[in-house]
């Protein structure tokens, strides 16, 4: 594949390309080897910090050269060394220079610890240990110099190779640290399979580079992670260099914290050892080693139960690992690390490992997140503070309450809105400048926050709604033109939505559902589903904001949502509607059946996911309430409905789904003209009288619901009402439901004891 930048960019580039970056690129194919180093040495002082000459060298063709220098380094550059008896052979691959020593011309002798080299060719030779170190070497006038020569079994490998390596790979580093066109043109080159495997060479040194070179590749946004898990053998492989130095600690550290991106790569990591490989490293003397450990951690144990659960029980120097996070939460530690710990603690609290109530999340981790949403902080900081506190306590509503009363939190919320103020105390220009064109960040963790904290206790909702300006902070960041400040917002209006009292108050004081309609209209999928969300809670029936929303069109809008891909939209859809038809009049009712269609009503009733089938159910049986409502949408879609009660009765679903369809048959049961459905069909009235019989008693009691409402008799009717009560009741008795309800009179449950009991008064009156 070609090592090409993209065209725009390549065009403009090459136009710039000057006589002098193409000097550099055609050394590099010089026939000597020591100028085609002193070439690569000069190419890594030209590019450092110049990212013009970077791309200049990419567009000439630098990189495939300088990847084959780095391939070809041990076959082409090294000398080969065959012992054979007493025989000393060694040649220069690529026959430049070949010379054999037999015999008298060069004769060299391991005596013990001493070598003997008779010969006036070898300058100086020494044995240190298993190694034969040589250095100047003179053969037929030619001068062959060689900074290391190491014997490891019969291999003789040059220094000067891996030191050309090595420079090739430092200057593949620089080059990797410029634009993200320039990492693309290198993954393009195959730069990644070639650092991984010169990671196989024993110098150290190399080692490094290629780590530090991989290191820069994979931190950027542009390279595939998964290149990183392609071969079985490369994650094992850096496990075992982490013990190498202090640097292989640091790069592949860094490298596995920006390439575990899944579950499936926590998983990859945590089977090849990473947690006891890496656990060491955080009381490492080195303060970057012990940094990127955390990081490897924070990375390693989100969302993950596993990696947590056996983190809780790792020992550290005789401490428990959440000690020594705990250590690192103190307040003379830097700012990066105390952050980093408490995002270690809190993934492992949420993961189940730690207690909520632990001491170590209610008095370290939980004031020390809140600490980092302090005006005092940076502005990275007070967003990771803020959205790793909301994270943390997003399930548990005693550490919603803690955190609300910690250091006046929902005030210094407020405070999110307002960065940089006109009198920031922030004097460094470029630092302003930085902060400005992320304030959104600012406002996209607060209105997270809030969200967090509102969920579930209303005392706080009603501190944060009370807060200065925060309902229209709201409305305004349901508009803003970043999408994850949108999301925010309408995460906070959802939680807020959650309370009777703000929905009666604040949200109809400022009308929030004409935003949310709005955002509703053309929006991702993931706010599609949060704004509808909130949109279910603003159709509830106290709530003031539903008649308007009824009089936008939101029907067809809804009804658009049930034929969503998504299975979140679909329920949210139909959850609206469900909400809508509580108690509505008939008009309401007849625009919901008209705009949703009857072919998609039934295709949602055998939706594969329960929870849509189970608003779909709750929408029919809201439908079906009141005896005017029941008996004309029955009289234009009963034999729809009914086919749609069989089929779910008859089916493989939970004992809720169930009910929920008995329910409905129980509202049918209550129609005049509608009961004759049942009545009419032996196949329905067998179902009911096997739930009735059913070992479930919330099924028993949907099914004697239906009876009862069979068999009822209203005061006042008239003599042909009278009639068909009695042939209903006539017919049930011979059906033997009678029988079953008289046993249902001693059922323990209580409810359904006193439903039977009733039902048997319906057939004495």
């Amino acid at each position: 594949m070609a090592c090409l930048l993209e065209a725009p960019l390549r065009i403009s580039v090459l136009s710039e390309v000057t006589a002098t970056s193409r000097h550099y690129v055609d050394r590099l194919f010089h026939p000597d080897p020591q100028k085609v180093l002193q070439g690569v040495i000069d190419m890594k002082n030209a590019v450092i910090g110049n990212n013009k000459q970077k791309a200049n060298l990419i567009v000439l063709g630098a990189v495939p050269r300088l990847l084959y220098l780095l391939q070809q380094g041990l076959s082409s550059s090294e000398l080969k060394t065959e012992v054979l008896g007493s025989e000393l052979r060694t040649e220069v691959l690529g026959s430049e220079l070949r010379t054999e020593v037999l015999g008298s011309e060069l004769r060299t002798e391991v005596l013990g610890s001493e070598l003997r080299t008779e010969g006036a060719v070898v300058l100086r030779t020494e044995v240190l240990g298993s190694e034969l170190r040589t250095e100047g070497v003179v053969v037929l006038g030619s001068e062959l110099r060689t900074e290391c020569v190491v014997l490891l079994g019969s291999e003789l490998r040059t220094e000067g190779a891996v030191v050309l390596r090595t420079e090739c790979v430092v200057v593949l580093g620089s080059l990797a640290m410029g634009t993200e066109n320039n990492i693309k043109s290198l993954v393009d080159c195959h730069i990644i399979p070639a650092l991984l495997q010169g990671l196989v060479c024993p110098d150290l040194i190399f080692i490094e580079a290629c780590l530090r070179c991989l290191r820069t590749v994979f931190i950027s946004p542009v390279t595939p992670v998964q290149l990183l898990y392609t071969d079985p053998t490369v994650i094992p492989h850096l496990m075992s260099l982490l013990s190498r130095s202090p640097r292989t600690q640091d790069y592949i550290t860094q490298i596995f914290s920006h390439c575990c991106k899944t579950p499936e790569h926590q998983t990859v990591l945590f089977n090849h050892g990473a947690i006891q490989n890496i656990a060491p490293m955080l009381i490492s003397l080195s303060y970057k080693v012990r940094m990127q450990a955390l990081k490897c951690f924070s990375v390693l144990a989100y969302e993950n139960t596993q990696v947590s659960m056996t983190l809780v029980n790792v020992l550290v120097d005789g401490d428990l690992l959440s000690q020594v996070f705990v250590r690192m939460l103190q307040r003379d530690l830097p700012i990066e690390m105390q952050l980093t710990a408490a995002k270690c603690l809190t993934y492992m609290c949420r993961a189940g490992a730690i207690r909520t109530d632990d001491r170590c999340i209610v008095l370290k981790t939980l004031p020390c997140l809140v600490r980092m949403c302090s005006k005092e902080r940076l502005l990275e900081e007070r967003v990771e503070g803020a959205e790793t506190l909301a994270y943390l306590m997003e399930p548990d509503v005693e550490l919603q309450r803690i955190a609300s009363v910690t250091d006046h939190l929902v005030a210094m919320l407020a405070d999110y809105f307002k960065y940089p103020s006109s009198v920031s105390a922030i004097t460094d220009i470029k630092r302003l400048d930085h902060d400005l064109k992320h304030a959104h960040e600012l406002r996209q963790a607060a209105f997270k926050l809030y969200a967090s904290l509102g969920s579930n206790d209303e005392d706080i909702r009603k501190k944060i709604t009370e807060t200065e300006n925060m309902m229209d902070r709201i409305v305004s960041g349901l508009s803003e033109s970043s999408i994850k400040v949108r999301l925010a917002a309408v995460r906070c209006l959802h939680s807020l939505s959650r309370s009777v009292q703000q929905l009666r108050t604040s949200f109809h004081d400022h009308a929030v559902w004409k935003p949310l309609m709005k955002l509703l209209q053309n929006a991702p999928d993931e706010v599609l589903v949060m704004a509808s969300s909130t949109l279910c809670n603003l159709l509830l029936e106290f709530s003031p904001s539903k008649e308007p929303i009824l009089e936008s069109g939101v029907v067809e809008l809804l009804c658009s949502l049930t034929q969503s891909d998504s299975p979140a939209l679909r329920v949210n859809g139909i959850w609206a509607l469900m909400n809508m038809a509580f108690q509505a009049d008939q008009k309401v009712k007849g625009e919901i059946v008209r705009a949703l269609g009857t072919e998609q009503l039934f295709r949602l009733l055998s939706d594969p996911d329960t929870n849509v089938l189970m608003k779909t159910l709750g929408l029919l049986r809201n439908l079906l309430s009141t005896r005017p409502h029941i008996d004309q949408i029955m009289s234009s879609h009963g034999k729809q409905i009914m086919q749609a009660v069989t089929l779910i009765l008859e089916g493989e679903h939970s004992i809720e789904v169930k009910e929920q369809t008995l329910c409905i048959l129980a509202n049918i049961a209550d129609g005049n003209t509608a009961k004759e459905l049942i009545m009419t069909n032996d196949d329905i009235l067998q179902k009911i009288k096997y739930y009735m019989g059913h070992s479930n008693a919330k099924l028993q009691l949907a099914a004697t619901f239906c009876i009862s409402n069979l068999i009822w008799n209203e005061e006042g009717s008239e003599a042909d009402a009278m009639t068909g009560c009695q042939e209903r009741q006539d017919k049930l008795r011979e059906l033997g439901f009678v029988d079953i309800l008289h046993k249902l009179t001693q059922a323990l449950d209580p409810n359904l004891c006193e439903r039977a009991k009733t039902a048997m008064q319906h057939y004495l009156a």
